[in-house]
């Protein structure tokens, strides 16, 4: 039988998420290949300084291992993951089954996700699936949690035990779509939400004070180590949504170093976002090891476990 931590160790998250404590979760990519060690070495940089690793799932339709079975892997080593599960790859069919398998292993943070569009890849000839969408796979981890599937039958072997989560992007262009997908996947059982990178902390202000206002599930701002000026302008053309101000990128451009530069503007966003809202999603996309860094500038210390 495969040796695995007990699942009771691993509800950190979810016990912090329901008690109010201020959240920090942090972003790790699986590997392109079979070998975990450098995801397993990224994420134990982080044993207690996060609630919860994230393990995405094909983020921007990209090849990388399955996040289930990377999420495994980090439960293998004691670190608790939130598993990302986007609908893109998936029928729901797919998406029942691995969910029951993730539970099975020790696994019950779900982020739940439509999942980014299959030419935006480098696998774009692919045929994307998209049987649901996040509103509905939320609604279908709530039936599992019930105890039936999604077309309400049994499940003989028991009922899961998976605590949904969201995404959210207060950045977004229609305040209203905003609104409306914001209220849809908390009827549907969020109980918490991660939002895209912040780049606009106004708009996360208005978003918490207006749309989130009386909102009992936390929210936690996406906070992302930009490197360099060039990775900030590769950003705004490449990640629909997001405009990274000029007033940073100049900042990212006349420093000495970049990157250390990077890592104060993200600390200072952290300090920012504490004020704001109920949590931080860490990003630092090949460079996790300074996420840790950037919380110790920002003045975040061990999280409470």
């Amino acid at each position: 039988m495969l040796d695995t931590i007990s699942p009771t160790a691993l509800t950190s998250f979810r016990t912090a998420a329901t008690t109010g404590q201020f959240l920090i979760t942090a972003e790790v990519t699986p590997p392109k290949g079979g070998n975990p060690e450098h995801m397993i070495t990224m994420a134990a940089t982080l044993k207690g300084r996060v609630h919860a690793v994230n393990i995405t799932d094909g983020s921007r339709a990209v090849l990388r291992m399955c996040p289930v079975v990377a999420s495994a892997i980090l439960v293998q080593n004691g670190i608790e993951p939130i598993c990302q599960i986007a609908c893109r790859d998936r029928n729901r069919i797919g998406l029942q089954a691995d969910l029951m398998g993730a539970h099975a292993l020790g696994i019950h943070n779900i982020l739940a996700l439509t999942g980014d569009p299959v030419k935006a890849g480098d696998h774009p000839d692919a045929k994307g699936v998209f049987d649901l969408e996040a509103v509905r796979l939320l609604q279908l981890i709530d039936k599992l949690n019930q105890g039936v599937d999604y077309n309400e039958k049994p499940l003989t072997d028991g009922a899961l035990d998976l605590f949904p989560g969201a995404a959210v992007d207060p950045q977004c262009a229609s305040w209203s779509g905003l609104q409306s997908r914001f209220e849809r996947k908390l009827k549907a059982g969020a109980q918490f939400f991660q939002s895209q990178l912040i780049t606009d902390f106004e708009r996360l202000e208005k978003f918490m004070d207006t749309i989130a206002a009386g909102c009992r599930k936390p929210i936690l701002a996406g906070i992302f180590l930009l490197k360099s000026a060039k990775n900030a302008q590769f950003i705004n053309r490449c990640v629909p949504g997001v405009n990274i101000p000029e007033h940073i990128i100049d900042r990212l451009a006349q420093a000495k170093d970049p990157l250390e530069e990077g890592m104060k503007i993200a600390a200072e966003q952290v300090q920012i976002a504490r004020q704001l809202c109920q949590g931080v999603h860490m990003m630092a996309v090949k460079r996790e090891d300074l996420i840790v860094p950037i919380l110790d500038m920002a003045g975040v210390g061990v999280v409470n476990k």
